[in-house]
């Protein structure tokens, strides 16, 4: 900040019209932030505070507080590394940032917040103290998230429950709300089940071989969403790639990376580097968004690794979405009509974080007889954001109720996106608003297409004969 920038003390707003003043630490406090990693200074300096972020800011748009918004955590990292105390409210502001990076995109000084804001978190998990129950949620979902066989274990008496009719039954009375917001989320969240979809560990190309793709099966899309792995799959077949997915990889560490747990996110991605290095594969293909985010930033990471640091940066340069794949990949698998109106939704991780907005739509729009149409205010997350909807569900409901809004707006019989949590979180809120929209990932549809499937497959009701 400039010496003449400050922070008025009852609004918490920035301006230009008194000198900054900065109260002292208490005597024997320690500063922010330790040597290691913590949020560069000439990061920090990068931001002029200009306040283009604030419109695209989810908890600004929300909240309208400053240091609710990226210029303003970036203010209070600046305090950090001048000796300011961890404070229990200046964690606040950093926990209640979504990591949507709509900034990033936003900013016209090219201010590396996502660097800043990862960088912090790390911080936080080291040095802050956090309250018990705060501390006992996040153990809780990271003893079983980053685990796809103890999310396996989750299905069975998950699936039982949702055949049972309970959730309906606590949706409506409002049980769970009373009882724990936190529960009533998660609950809310839950995707309905059906049948699992195993992907073998190896898929043949169709005619002629074009090479071969590792593809990677995630945690939450493995148990919760098969069927969009298997699609990945079969279209990555049909498209002329060999399909390499190992039974044994694991966790990409992508919640543990965003959530500011650096040591468990650096063994999970060592671990699926050796992975996919073993398998001999020409490039990696994610179908989540989120996943695909942290591992093309591994090369940051491990950058301090010296015996992954140069493996991490050769890794990340096979990582590629499945929609970036098929956008600079010359189709040769028919695409049969699939006469459907559909809405995209800007996964943030895809749009903001990996910069890939253009190449769905593109993958979309070669579907003939597809019609696809744009929600409003698309740059604003759906409140998902990794376990964000789980550790905060009050804002994340009132973001999914916004977003909810913008998609029945569009008319649309199909809501697409290319991120699980995405797909859950706007299940959650369409239905808390009492409508009524199908759901599916990027790659089901123009699976669907390819297989000469109708729009019925996808879950759109079929049309009622006129009775004309």
């Amino acid at each position: 900040m400039s010496s003449n920038d400050n922070v008025n003390a009852t609004t918490g707003t920035l301006g230009t019209d008194a000198p900054l003043r900065v109260d002292e630490p208490p005597p024997g406090s320690e500063g922010a932030f330790d040597e290691h990693r913590p949020p560069a200074a000439a990061l920090v300096a990068d931001c002029v505070h200009c306040g283009f972020c604030l419109p695209t800011c989810p908890t600004y748009v929300l909240w309208g507080e400053e240091m609710d918004s990226p210029r303003g955590r970036i203010y209070l990292m600046d305090e950090g590394l001048n000796g300011e105390p961890l404070t229990d409210s200046m964690v606040g502001h950093f926990d209640a940032c979504l990591g949507c990076m709509a900034c990033v995109t936003a900013c016209p000084s090219g201010v590396q917040y996502d660097r800043l804001i990862e960088n912090t978190r790390a911080q936080v998990e080291r040095r802050h103290d956090r309250k018990p129950a705060d501390r006992a949620l996040r153990a809780a979902i990271f003893s079983v998230f980053p685990y796809p066989k103890r999310l396996h274990l989750m299905r069975g008496p998950l699936r039982l429950y949702q055949l049972t009719g309970l959730p309906r039954v606590l949706r409506r009375t409002g049980v769970l709300d009373r009882l724990s917001p936190t529960l009533a989320s998660m609950e809310s969240l839950a995707p309905n089940l059906g049948k699992a979809e195993a992907v073998p560990e190896r898929v043949s190309a169709q005619g002629t071989r074009r090479g071969t793709v590792g593809m990677l099966l995630g945690c939450v899309q493995r148990e919760f969403f098969p069927g969009v792995n298997a699609a990945t799959a079969r279209v990555l077949a049909a498209e002329g790639f060999d399909v390499v997915a190992p039974r044994s990889q694991g966790c990409c560490g992508a919640l543990s990376s965003h959530n500011g747990r650096e040591e468990e996110a650096v063994r999970l991605s060592r671990d699926l580097i050796d992975e996919f290095t073993a398998a001999g594969v020409d490039q990696v293909v994610v179908n989540s968004a989120g996943c695909g985010s942290a591992m093309k930033d591994y090369v940051h990471l491990l950058s301090d690794d010296p015996a992954y640091a140069e493996r991490a940066r050769a890794f990340g340069e096979q990582v590629v979405d499945i929609t970036e794949f098929l956008a600079r990949t010359p189709p040769v698998a028919v695409r049969h009509p699939l006469p459907v109106t559909i809405a995209y939704h800007d996964a943030c991780h895809l749009a903001h974080a990996q910069g890939v907005r253009a190449e769905p739509r593109e993958v979309l729009r070669g579907i003939p007889g597809l019609e696809l149409r744009e929600i409003a205010d698309a740059a604003i997350c759906c409140g998902s954001a990794g376990i964000y909807n789980i550790l905060f569900p009050e804002p994340a409901r009132e973001l999914g109720d916004q977003k909810a809004a913008n998609v029945l707006a569009t008319g649309a019989q199909l809501l697409v996106t290319g991120n699980p949590g995405c797909l859950m979180q706007v299940a959650s809120s369409i239905q808390r608003a009492g409508g009524s929209i199908a759901l599916a990932h990027t790659v089901e549809v123009l699976d669907a297409s390819i297989q000469g499937r109708s729009p019925e497959s996808l879950g759109i009701p079929a049309a009622l004969p006129s009775s004309g």
